[in-house]
């Protein structure tokens, strides 16, 4: 737990210097700084996963840690995007894909995890709503000023695996009748993305949606969420 406490601490440290330099200007700088704080969510997994797996490697670990790497790649791509601003569509694609794949194995294994024989209900049904969401969410865009323009194929299915991955969580949780750590260390996470997300679609394809007000709430949200998933596995007993 100590080791726990200290990469938290180093992280938001390293969060709080990227925030001053994000607000700054776009640079390389902050890019690298983002990373650290990427970095040390994935090394918080690590941690997590050895010190409770007793030599037995967890079904949730597996997924897990694959998924926060493409979260710590997706977190790179996108920032790539304001510092090389005429690539702007392949880095938004790329960091879209990466945090795509890294929901899929959110969900894979939590559902390995904690979803015994016999219980798949308790994740297919909100995995269907999930779906649901994902294509209710373009209902939004005008209402929200938003134009996802070419974008929005890519929005509708990230937002599919990003509900998804909330509403499984969140129902698997309730299996284990709230009594899980690391499954309601994961639904904290997956609600506080979704709200990061929603703030970030604001700021990509809405318009004045770019305060620092609004890149200070997406990041105090995003983070804090994968630094919970991450935690998990310190969780896992």
């Amino acid at each position: 737990m100590p080791t726990c406490i200290v990469i938290i601490c180093a992280g938001a440290i390293a969060l709080a210097l990227f925030l001053k330099e994000k607000l700054k200007k776009y640079s390389l700088k902050a890019v690298f700084l983002k990373t650290t704080v990427s970095v040390l969510f994935v090394a918080l997994a690590v941690c997590g996963w050895y010190a409770a797996s007793n030599g037995r490697p967890s079904a949730l670990g597996l997924f897990i840690i694959p998924g926060l790497v493409c979260g710590l790649l997706g977190d790179i791509w996108l920032d790539l995007k304001y510092v090389f601003p005429q690539s702007d569509e392949p880095f938004t694609y790329a960091g879209f894909l990466c945090f795509g794949i890294g929901h899929i194995l959110y969900i894979v294994g939590m559902s390995l995890q904690f979803c015994p024989r016999g219980a798949e209900v308790y994740v297919l049904v909100p995995a269907a709503l999930g779906v649901a969401l994902g294509f209710g969410n373009m209902l939004l865009e005008k209402p929200m000023k938003l134009d996802y323009g070419s974008m929005k194929p890519v929005a509708i299915a990230y937002g599919a695996l990003l509900f998804s991955t909330v509403l499984v969580s969140g129902s698997l949780a309730m299996l284990h009748g709230w009594h899980s750590g690391a499954m309601n260390a994961i639904f904290a996470g997956g609600a506080l993305f979704a709200v990061s997300d929603l703030v970030l679609s604001g700021t990509y394809f809405g318009k004045g949606k770019d305060r620092p007000v609004d890149i200070i709430l997406n990041y105090l949200t995003y983070y804090p969420a994968q630094y919970l998933i991450a935690l998990s596995l310190f969780l896992l007993r």
